[in-house]
């Protein structure tokens, strides 16, 4: 069959500081760990539409259909790991970081493995990811959708191995941002308390007082786990402040509210008060008709 030549984004993750691993650790513990790790780089990447070529002692080599898919993977790569590594145990004694390098471009495929230019400059971005850094190129960025591309920068210019000019390139955005909150005075009068009842399935909490935040994501550990294939693992947080609630968007996709009033809002890494009664989204828009939404009613 003759090799076929095709679009594709090309995906490099390797563990960081691995060497030091084994000298710390040993190799049993140390080979261990980097194998829970590919194979949870693997999982991610299926999950995602996603074809692994090959594992390379501690590197793993992907492709996917789309920038968008291999960004949205990459991202959700970096927040398993720090996940886990919130869960240390004697078989998992440290935690591991992942650096990360992609681009989309033509590749060709031949006898189940990839070649060609896109590779090369995959790789390139890979040799200067640092630890849990994702790098990329602006082609694979003018590729994302606008929501996605609002989470990148750019941080230089680099040559290529067998490219006369150099290549721009980008960090992809992946954690968190820190929330800046502006210091208010202490009021003179406690504001009336106020709760807020989630309702996901069979699923119920309330908060309030006594329980003042509440995650929703993806992930088993999340106070609500919506099973939702474009929800990030810790998608979105409610909080409880001063009498009001506010949700805050953490992640990848951004989040959708719809109040009973037929108000809508889109979020993404920001935040804003809510009241009343309404559903929660996340990652697809109420146009999209969504089934797994979060329900929420208060009486603030």
């Amino acid at each position: 069959m003759a090799p076929k030549t095709q679009n594709l984004a090309i995906l490099f993750a390797d563990v960081s500081g691995s060497t030091r691993l084994f000298e710390m650790l040993g190799d049993v513990t140390a080979r261990h760990m980097i194998a829970e790790c590919l194979e949870l780089l693997t999982d991610v990447t299926v999950r995602h539409k996603g074809v692994v070529i090959k594992t390379i002692g501690d590197e793993i080599m992907c492709t996917f259909p789309s920038a968008e898919a291999a960004v949205t993977a990459a991202c959700e790569m970096h927040e398993c790991l720090e996940e886990e590594s919130a869960e240390l145990t004697d078989k998992r004694p440290v935690a591991l970081r992942i650096r990360i390098g992609l681009h989309f471009g033509p590749a060709i495929l031949e006898g189940g493995d990839v070649f060609g230019d896109a590779v090369n400059v995959a790789a390139r971005m890979a040799s200067l990811s640092k630890a849990s850094q994702i790098i990329t190129t602006q082609m694979t960025i003018e590729e994302l959708p606008p929501i996605l591309r609002a989470s990148t920068r750019f941080i230089d210019r680099a040559p290529v191995k067998g490219k006369k000019e150099t290549i721009d390139i980008f960090e992809v955005i992946w954690q968190q941002e820190d929330v800046t909150r502006m210091s208010t005075a202490v009021l003179a009068e406690r504001p009336p308390s106020a709760t807020m009842t989630l309702r996901y399935n069979d699923h119920e909490i309330v908060l309030g007082e006594d329980r003042s935040i509440a995650v929703l994501g993806r992930s088993k550990a999340a106070d609500v786990t919506v099973n939702e294939t474009l929800a990030s693992r810790q998608h979105v947080r409610i909080e409880y402040r001063r009498g009001k609630f506010f949700i805050i968007d953490q992640s990848t996709n951004g989040t959708y509210v719809k109040l009973t009033t037929n108000e809508e809002a889109f979020l993404r890494r920001e935040e804003m008060p809510i009241t009343g009664a309404g559903m929660i989204s996340l990652g697809r828009a109420f146009t999209e008709n969504p089934q797994e939404v979060v329900h929420f009613t208060s009486d603030s």
